[in-house]
């Protein structure tokens, strides 16, 4: 009976110390965190900052969706960087370019595909530069610029830059004109005629622009 006293009395020390130790464990647990600062919890990291995204306005332009990559590219070079807001002039100058060269940079008067310097004779290019002037400066203008003379980026560049261009581009810079008006500026442009498949194009190209 005594041992039997003994062995409960052991087991109740026992499981009293194991009580009193997990107690004292929370007990110092509680009190750790609670003494610790955000600073000092290990591990902790700060929320970043959240940027926010640039906003690009939109531009509206004409564009040309049954058109050719070239044919968009010089659409677009048109309107960014002059100040041509008229479809109708826009489809002039198109239908110009496309009677002279169907937007093929690298062409020689005649049909062959050649670079900038092995076009001997006729025009060259996207509105077939023809005189020696002219077509001496389309290779002038990529050699101070850096660009190709032979590719359909640098000569849409000299295209829009060149002095004889420059001079008439006012006229295309109006609005309300029909397609025939404009032609006229065109003319003196290119030194080449109103009529005929140029001015084809041009109404065709009047009913392909769409604003968006």
């Amino acid at each position: 009976m005594e041992r039997l006293r003994t062995i409960i009395a052991t087991s109740s020390d026992v499981i009293t110390g194991k009580t009193t130790l997990i107690a004292k464990f929370l007990i110092a647990g509680t009190a750790l965190t609670v003494g610790l600062t955000g600073s000092q919890i290990p591990n902790a990291k700060e929320a970043p900052e959240i940027q926010p995204l640039p906003v690009i306005p939109y531009e509206a332009s004409w564009k040309c969706e049954d058109c050719t990559p070239n044919e968009q590219y010089v659409l677009a070079q048109l309107q960014e960087h002059t100040r041509i807001t008229d479809r109708n002039a826009l489809a002039t100058i198109m239908g110009n370019i496309k009677q002279e060269s169907k937007f093929i940079p690298n062409i020689c008067e005649g049909g062959a595909r050649v670079s900038y310097g092995d076009c001997h004779s006729g025009g060259y290019g996207l509105i077939q530069w023809t005189s020696v002037g002219r077509y001496n400066n389309l290779g002038k203008f990529c050699d101070k610029y850096g660009c190709d003379p032979s590719t359909l980026e640098g000569q849409t560049r000299y295209m829009i830059n060149e002095n004889v261009f420059q001079r008439y581009l006012p006229m295309f810079e109006g609005n309300g004109q029909t397609v025939r008006q404009y032609m006229v500026p065109a003319y003196y442009w290119l030194g080449w005629g109103i009529k005929g498949n140029r001015e084809i194009y041009a109404y065709d190209y009047t009913k392909k622009l769409v604003w968006g």
